[in-house]
Formats: structure tokens, sequence, C-alpha cells
């Protein structure tokens, strides 16, 4: 397992689209911290230079970022809205895919037989490449924060530990539920339809609105989605760590599933 963990991670380091889908999520985390800029006085005043319209309140726009911290701001760039796990999920269907379509499938499994091993390094690699997208996003809201004259207060050591620590893992288990839809499908097509819809709730949210109707849709809310969405971003109790279940619980199914599958098919 190690091996193949050693070769996907050579792998990761030498492909383009691991580096894209960064570059993506930069993109847009600078776009929208420079929205959240212009409600400050200094943002305003550049806004009514080059004739922007600000949707905010005349004299309340500092009131719309009162509780806002690095971490809250960090949340509100892409992973409530589900953009980081769409472009996450869109990277590991083609990290995965790109195993069938280029037949690099059959050597492996002609050389590592334990289709488990297989299933588990892959996860492994994704939540390596994870861990390195989150921190690298974290300290870059950092930087601009900081440049942007701290318009909100950086949030304590602890509550970065454990916000990042559980948003990594609720998202590596979405990584393992994109493993899963990849070997099911082996299709390029299937796993990108797959990490828009999971990714940004499109196909959950209907269903929730619509269970919840009926008092039905609770268990919903226990979803990778809806916890990213919901789940507090700072510790204040014990009752604070179901996160961290319901992460782990998504992770050993989607993981042991998907090697079931790799296991039951004809590669």
């Amino acid at each position: 397992m190690f091996q193949l963990l050693r070769m996907d991670l050579y792998r990761i380091k030498r492909s383009k689209s691991a580096y894209v889908c960064f570059g993506l999520l930069l993109l847009q985390m600078s776009a929208i911290v420079f929205m959240v800029w212009l409600l400050t006085p200094q943002g305003q005043q550049l806004a009514d230079k080059i004739g922007f319209v600000s949707a905010s309140v005349p004299g309340n726009s500092e009131g719309m970022l009162d509780g806002m911290d690095t971490v809250s701001m960090f949340r509100r760039t892409g992973l409530n809205g589900g953009t980081y796990s769409m472009i996450f999920g869109i990277w590991l269907m083609l990290f995965v895919c790109m195993d069938y379509q280029s037949g690099f499938m059959k050597n492996i499994m002609a050389l590592h037989q334990n289709r488990f091993s297989y299933a588990v390094s892959k996860v492994l690699a994704a939540g390596i490449v994870n861990l390195c997208y989150l921190a690298g996003l974290y300290v870059f809201v950092l930087i601009l924060n900081r440049l942007l004259g701290k318009m909100v207060p950086e949030t304590g050591i602890l509550d970065v530990v454990y916000y990042i620590s559980w948003c990594w893992l609720i998202t590596t288990a979405f990584a393992a539920l994109m493993l899963l839809i990849c070997v099911c499908t082996r299709s390029v097509a299937a796993g990108a339809i797959a990490a828009v819809l999971l990714g940004t709730g499109t196909a959950v949210m209907p269903v929730y609105t619509v269970l919840r109707q009926l008092h039905m849709g609770e268990w919903l809310e226990y979803s990778i989605y809806m916890t990213l969405s919901t789940a507090p971003d700072h510790y204040t109790s014990g009752g604070d760590l179901y996160v961290y279940a319901v992460g782990a619980v998504f992770f050993a199914v989607y993981t042991m599933t998907a090697a079931v599958v790799l296991k039951k098919q004809d590669i």
C-alpha cells in the first residue's frame, strides 16, 4: 500500500491538474475576499471611485463584518457553498479516471492484486493533497487579510486546528465518495457531474427541503454537504466533536465500498 501511495504522490507532484485546481481555488478566494474588503471604509472609498455599486446599506457596511474572523471568512470563501468540494472532487476524478483511460490500471492490478490497498492509497493521497490545499488556502487568507489592513481579527490557533481538522476529515470522506463513483462508472463525465451535484449540494438541498417539509429530513443534516455548511467553526463544547464521527463513518464506508467494488470488477 505504501508503495502505491508513494507512486501516487510522485504522479501528483508531476501532474498539472493538482496545481491548476489549486490555482482556481486561489482565484475564487481572492475575488471573494476582495468583495468582503469592499464592505470596509477603505473598500467603500475605492468602490465609489471605480463606480462599483455596493449592495450594503449605507452607514452599516462595517456591521456586516461583525463577528467575522479569519476562519469564518475562510469558510465563506468556498467551503460553505461547496466550491472547494466541487473543485477538489473534479481533481480527484481526473486523477482516478486517468488510471482507467491510460490502461495503467491493469498494470497496477497485475503488480498489486490487493484492491483494498489501491483504494486506501488513493484516499490517503487525496487526503494529503486535501491537507495541503486547506492549509495553503488558509495561509493565503491570512496574508490577504493582513495586506488589506486586518479587516477581520485573526482566529486563535486552537479554533483554527479544530475547524481545519474536521473540515479535512469531511472533505477527505468526500474524496472517498468520489473514488467510489469513479470506480463504479469509470467515466470522466459521470465523475464531473457527481462532483458538481454532490459537492455544491445541488443534489442534496432539494431532497432536504422536501423531506424537511415532511418532518423526515433530519438525517440529511449529517450528510457531507450539510455538515460542511452547518457544523460549527469554533469549538464550544464536547457536542461539537460529532463532526469527527460523521467524517470517520463516511470515510470508512465509502473507502470499504470502493474496495469491494474493485474486488468484484474485471479490470
